[in-house]
């Protein structure tokens, strides 16, 4: 693509510009923390933390860390769903200049062996509900050396008017193999001392994500990744120009939702609301308490509100600008009408295009020239071309190819992976796989995938890690997963599967689904199985998923 946008929205400014310098998030959270320590940083189910507050929990678990051995280019896990728990645990690690891990709490224990594999963890920071499943899935040759558990009821006020939900309800479960995070807070004191960052070099995030092909592979991302598209995604869309009250619900441990909960508070100062699930009324109450202003969300969620406002008398009217995914549910024309009826005039669009490889948000909507459809245009400091997929040749407006991108988020290689780092990562180019076009006003239309990664409710299920989750399985002998329509997914896994001699006539697919549901986090389980005599393959024996039906 031409670096001259054909179109770019008036009055936004064309060249970024960082709020407090290029610097790591942390010491944005450090100036927070000091110059605005009374302020609201985050609201988590009624309860206030400041940012005060919040960089004195940073530090004093971060002396914890350094204490069990955290040091620069150590690698943390955080397992656990949205909490101020995580929050402090991933900039606690990185003010030591770890490097943070996510990994979705809703993996299962076959799920963990394998990460536990791939990365030298050296420990992790889990949801009172993960930790059985951790300890099943540590490695007897690489122990980690703490496990830190929390309870997501512990920074929560059941007093106020937005209702818990039910994970921070449930009573604590004390484990002495395991040290408390309540605990560690009161017990430490603080740690003055940030390890020194080379902003642009040093990885600070590793991402699993599938790449190309293959199962998941850690994308290594730095400081700089981090701060530069947070930057750009909160300029662009108008977040630096005004006091703001924002609100989370999308998973911290995916890039989006990273990006949207947790580096964009810090780095502009909004106070965040906070939510561990999503609930249509109490986010429609907490819209109404806290004045929100500004909610990245997907699709589904403000269906599900337009839905339950039918049934209550609520004032949205302080919701001006919502960035949405097209997870499940296309964010229509239609739906932004209807959203802007019932809120007052607050706009709705598509949120980005983006990927793990680039720390996503390569793309973002002019808020005065809204194209439904669309993802957008390039952000900041972006190129980004469309080529054909065989002979590489840049194509021009309209005409679909593979989409590459290069900017200052794209990530440095995959993990311990330097094939796959060569076939997607080309002189500074991401290669990403997805084909799509561009218009002639510069706006990106995103069509599909080269590869056969299947998106489930905007989360990433590549066919490969199912297989080889399945294969464990002692009836199957071979299996094949594609993706398949779904009206509330977008998509859903289907395997196909060869069962062994010894298992014909034993097993249903029914019982492979349910033993798939226990081994599998439940957005990745196959949700239907077929048995199958062969699997379409070449004359080498490469499966050809292809050819294998998708009705």
């Amino acid at each position: 693509m031409n670096k001259t946008r054909p179109y770019w929205p008036s009055g936004l400014p064309k060249e970024l510009r960082y709020v407090l310098g290029e610097q790591p998030l942390y010491h944005y959270l450090r100036h927070r923390g000091e110059r605005e320590e009374n302020e609201p940083a985050y609201i988590f189910y009624n309860k206030v933390i400041t940012w005060g507050t919040l960089l004195d929990h940073v530090r004093r678990f971060a002396r914890y860390l350094q204490e069990k051995g955290v040091r620069k280019g150590s690698y943390v896990a955080l397992y656990m769903q949205n909490c101020p728990q995580y929050i402090i645990a991933h900039f606690a690690i990185q003010q030591l200049g770890g490097v943070v891990v996510p990994l979705n709490p809703m993996y299962r224990e076959s799920e963990l062996a394998y990460f536990f594999a791939e990365v030298p963890l050296v420990g992790i920071i889990a949801g009172e509900e993960g930790v059985p499943r951790v300890r099943q899935a540590e490695q007897p040759t690489a122990p980690l050396s703490f496990i830190v558990t929390c309870h997501y009821g512990d920074y929560a006020d059941p007093a106020g008017g937005i209702p818990l939900c039910a994970e921070l309800v449930q009573p604590k479960q004390p484990d002495s193999a395991a040290d408390d995070f309540a605990a560690i807070i009161a017990a430490y004191p603080p740690l003055e001392e940030a390890a020194a960052i080379d902003l642009w070099n040093d990885v600070g995030l590793i991402i699993f994500t599938s790449g190309t092909t293959g199962r998941p592979k850690g994308a290594m991302l730095t400081y700089g990744n981090a701060l530069f598209k947070t930057a750009a995604s909160a300029q662009a869309n108008r977040l630096t120009e005004k006091a703001e009250v924002l609100m989370a619900h999308s998973p911290l441990c995916h890039i989006a939702g990273m990006v949207m909960g947790l580096n964009t508070p810090v780095y502009t100062g909004h106070p965040c609301v906070l939510f561990t699930r999503f609930d249509p009324m109490a986010t429609i109450k907490a819209i109404e308490t806290y004045k929100v202003t500004a909610w990245y969300s997907i699709a589904p969620m403000n269906a599900a509100i337009l839905q339950a406002l039918a049934a209550t008398s609520a004032d949205l009217s302080s919701l001006k600008r919502n960035l949405a995914t097209s997870f499940g549910l296309l964010v229509t024309e239609d739906l932004a009408k209807r959203w802007a009826e019932a809120t007052g005039g607050c706009l709705l669009y598509e949120a980005a295009y983006g990927l793990s490889e680039t720390h996503t948000c390569d793309t973002f909507m002019p808020d005065d020239c809204v194209k439904f459809g669309s993802c957008g245009i390039p952000t900041y400091e972006t190129d980004i071309r469309i080529i054909d997929p065989e002979t590489k040749r840049e194509l021009g407006p309209g005409q679909s190819g593979e989409i590459v991108v290069k900017n200052p988020g794209v990530f440095q290689g995959y993990f311990r992976r330097d094939d796959a780092t060569n076939e997607t990562l080309k002189d500074g180019w991401v290669y990403t796989g997805d084909i799509g076009y561009v218009d002639e006003d510069g706006y990106l239309y995103f069509q599909g995938r080269l590869k056969e990664m299947i998106k489930v409710s905007g989360y990433s299920v590549f066919p490969e890690d199912v297989e080889a989750l399945l294969n464990e399985h002692p009836a199957v002998k071979q299996c094949a997963v594609i993706g398949v329509p779904d009206p509330m997914k977008g998509e859903v896994p289907k395997a196909f599967v060869v069962l062994h001699d010894s298992h014909k006539g034993k097993v249903a697919p029914s019982d492979l689904i349910e033993w798939a549901k226990a081994h599998m986090a439940a957005f990745k389980y196959p949700r239907y199985i077929e048995f199958i005599d062969e699997l379409p393959a070449t004359p080498s024996g490469k499966v050809l998923r292809k050819l294998l039906p998708r009705e």
